[in-house]
């Protein structure tokens, strides 16, 4: 039985007890949210992943994604990448890869770490077609389900299908006003497989077969945001409301079946659209995870899109978002290197702690505590303990000398807290 289907009837598996012990909340209420799908523990059957909870009530969870390209493709890196995503706290991964060694990368991943890890299967399907000398728009259905199946069988404990791509969805994109219409790789690739075939996206028409494969495996679905806008002009458009309609439809079957689900969101939104958007996939989707890429509050940022998604990141999760997917400095510009994948992490994780803030997560709240006696207290060990990067932290103390250990560089004799306390122990 799936987490889900558990849930329902009642049972507190192993997986909820340790979430709730991690979250520091009680283990039936976790229970009734996962039962009626705010919650989710992705976990596949057969792979002994980390159980992590994403949804209502528990601390905003991070993503961050690697993989190779048809441009680069090096093992050593991509696993490189993966150990620096999960020093500095990631709470998933997802591979994107692409290039000839994507079975290969995605074995050494599953061996390499425990926590959750996701694919985009039709990614899979479009480098298998290609390899077959055939175009990607001409892959037939059963390699989609069968490239599904395989991956589930390897351990994937969530998947991104975009199946809010339907033929009507598409049809109405050529009547929208966009700039630039479709900017998901796997959302062009299923509308130009529609549009070339005439026929209806295979995901969509076939969705409880997709279901059924999920069940078997516990797999959590995350639906893609195929029609997400790409630019803040196409924010919050009639294309993009109508896919998260379709998602919602698609939410509730999901949930009849027993299968986990969350559903995936923009994007670049300007930041005064931000809580509605949060609200709106709440209300259509039933409650459902929301799982945001940034969303990127500005356009004209290239080669600084890991700040302005942890802008975006913020808002988005103080408003209800409940997993945050990381952007890097090269978004939009190449693909990231080990140092980009680090600062990506960093940034996302802030933004979600500013989120927890905002949420009043009890266990966040007493970690800014902390923070706020360790620095009252000259504590400085303490400080770089808790902070995001306690290495930078210290690395930054450290460069330059200090006459004294209850001071820092920046004020010397000049420190606020110092001389408030001198004068206080004076009298």
């Amino acid at each position: 039985m799936t987490q889900l289907e558990q849930a329902k009837k009642g049972i507190i598996t192993p997986e909820m007890k340790e979430v709730a012990k991690q979250e520091e909340v009680d283990v039936e209420k976790l229970r009734k949210y996962v039962a009626c799908g705010k919650i989710v523990i992705p976990k596949n059957i057969g792979r002994d992943t980390l159980p992590t909870g994403i949804g209502e009530g528990l601390t905003t969870k991070i993503n961050a994604n690697i993989g190779s390209s048809t441009e680069s493709e090096d093992i050593s890196v991509e696993l490189e990448k993966l150990d620096v995503l999960v020093k500095y706290g990631a709470d998933a991964v997802m591979d994107l890869s692409t290039g000839p060694k994507l079975n290969e990368i995605r074995k050494k991943i599953l061996e390499r770490t425990n926590i959750p890890l996701g694919t985009v299967p039709i990614y899979e399907a479009g480098s298998y077609t290609l390899n077959q000398g055939k175009a990607i728009v001409d892959m037939d259905e059963d390699t989609i389900f069968n490239i599904i199946t395989n991956q589930a069988k390897q351990g994937i404990d969530f998947i991104t299908v975009h199946c809010g791509i339907n033929k009507d969805n598409v049809a109405s994109l050529k009547d929208s006003e966009r700039l630039m219409g479709i900017v998901s790789r796997g959302g062009a690739l299923t509308a130009a497989w529609i549009m070339h075939n005439e026929q209806e996206n295979p995901l969509y028409a076939n969705f409880d077969y997709l279901l059924e494969i999920c069940h078997e495996y516990d797999i959590t679905l995350s639906l893609g945001d195929g029609l997400r806008p790409g630019c803040i002009h196409d924010a919050t458009d009639i294309s993009q409301i109508r896919e998260l309609t379709t998602l919602g439809q698609l939410v509730k079957r999901s949930k009849a079946a027993n299968v986990q689900v969350m559903v995936e969101g923009p994007g670049h939104v300007p930041i005064t659209d931000i809580e509605a958007n949060m609200k709106i996939e709440k209300t259509i989707c039933d409650g459902a995870p929301f799982y945001v890429l940034g969303p990127l509050v500005t356009d004209i940022a290239p080669g600084y899109d890991h700040i302005t998604a942890a802008i975006g990141g913020s808002i988005a999760g103080s408003s209800g978002a409940d997993f945050l997917c990381y952007v890097t400095p090269a978004e939009h510009l190449s693909i990231p290197n080990v140092e980009q994948v680090k600062e990506g992490v960093i940034a996302s994780k802030i933004a979600a702690e500013v989120s927890d803030i905002a949420k009043k997560i009890p266990k966040t709240m007493k970690r800014e505590y902390d923070m706020a006696i360790a620095r009252d207290n000259f504590n400085w060990d303490k400080q770089f303990e808790l902070a995001i990067n306690g290495e930078k932290a210290r690395e930054i103390y450290e460069s330059t000398e200090s006459s004294d250990d209850e001071m820092c560089s920046m004020c010397g004799d000049f420190c606020a807290i110092r001389m408030v306390k001198n004068h206080v122990d004076k009298k």
